[in-house]
């Protein structure tokens, strides 16, 4: 590594709070172990779990750092034993289980692809976390098929736009539920085939007409509580319920006739515990299945604001008023 500090500035929470529990704090750089990389961060990408962590709520998994972030966009400026991938110098984009926020990433050399041809850093770092956690959930434990529905709440989220364009370059039929009429055009305007404000309308009801009466064969759901109960009902017969959070609780009232009714399948999964070699089969599938379809321009991460890392509170506050339509990014 060429750059002759010995720290850099990196982001942690100093106590659970708001946005401005966050501080930029000196650090060692990090030094690569077995199959690692370091990655001088040039974008790092913003995310519900970097808030759940700053709130005291989603502490990091054993043995991953305690500086935020869950994705960036760099260069690869050393390589730890093993690692042979990627040459240094080479420009990636790469999931990491924490450390994101910072001048200096480690990052396993598995969870790491190729920056897509024609993206720029800050485009690339809005990739990993929604980009994997959507091919995983809908694709692999959803089993989303062409010619097949999904329901997708919060259309507009990282998650969201990037369900709706993936789902539809895939050959779906999409819907997604927003919290306005603003939001929903610009869901509409991403692809999706009906988008529904669900302070005006019930997503059920309309999941129903728009498929008349059979129900989405996929839900993508991140808000728990009392959704649950309405998943099941605008599911489809052998539909699959795939859980990704519970923003309005994880301890739903539900009556499970609809479930055996329907034969259902209400799965779940979480992505920053899993192994590097687990991580690593998604990045396989996504450079082979998605990122053609990046460098094509079928899709693109959406991006709702960029702000230096010096901004930090910033960045977080925007994502917790929760008016933002795709990805926050930070630059370092």
């Amino acid at each position: 590594m060429t750059d002759p500090r010995k720290t850099m500035r990196a982001v942690v929470a100093v106590r659970p709070g708001g946005p401005e529990a966050l501080a930029i704090e000196m650090r060692p750089i990090p030094v690569p172990g077995a199959g690692e990389i370091v990655i001088k961060v040039e974008a790092a990408g913003v995310n519900r779990p970097d808030v759940l962590q700053r709130m005291g709520l989603y502490a990091p998994p054993p043995g991953a750092s305690d500086i935020l972030g869950l994705e960036v966009a760099g260069v690869i400026v050393a390589r730890g034993p093993g690692a042979s991938r990627f040459p240094e110098g080479a420009r990636v984009t790469a999931l990491v289980p924490g450390g994101g926020y910072a001048e200096y990433c480690l990052a396993h050399e598995s969870n790491a692809l190729p920056l897509p041809a024609g993206l720029t850093a800050v485009d690339a770092a809005a990739i990993p976390e929604t980009y994997f956690t959507v091919w995983t959930n809908v694709f692999d434990r959803g089993a989303l098929k062409a010619g097949e529905t999904l329901l997708v709440h919060g259309g507009t989220s990282g998650i969201g736009t990037t369900a709706i364009q993936l789902a539809k370059a895939f050959g779906a039929t999409v819907i997604a539920t927003v919290g306005s009429d603003e939001k929903a055009a610009a869901c509409q305007r991403l692809g999706a085939d009906v988008a529904v404000n669900y302070r005006a309308g019930d997503f059920v009801a309309k999941t129903l007409a728009a498929t008349g009466g059979r129900g989405a064969n996929v839900i993508l759901d991140m808000v728990g509580g009392d959704y649950v109960a309405r998943n099941y009902a605008a599911a489809a017969t052998d539909g699959r319920i795939v859980q990704i959070a519970f923003l309005r609780g994880p301890e739903p009232k539900i009556d499970l006739r609809p479930l055996m009714q329907k034969r259902l399948v209400h799965t779940g999964s979480t992505l920053r515990p899993r192994s590097p070699a687990e991580k690593a089969v998604i990045a396989e599938a996504l450079e082979a299945k998605v990122w053609p379809l990046l460098e094509a321009g079928r899709c693109k991460p959406v991006i709702d604001s960029v702000f230096p890392l010096a901004d930090v509170a910033k960045a977080h506050a925007r994502i917790d008023d929760g008016a933002h339509v795709g990805k926050i990014v930070l630059t370092v």
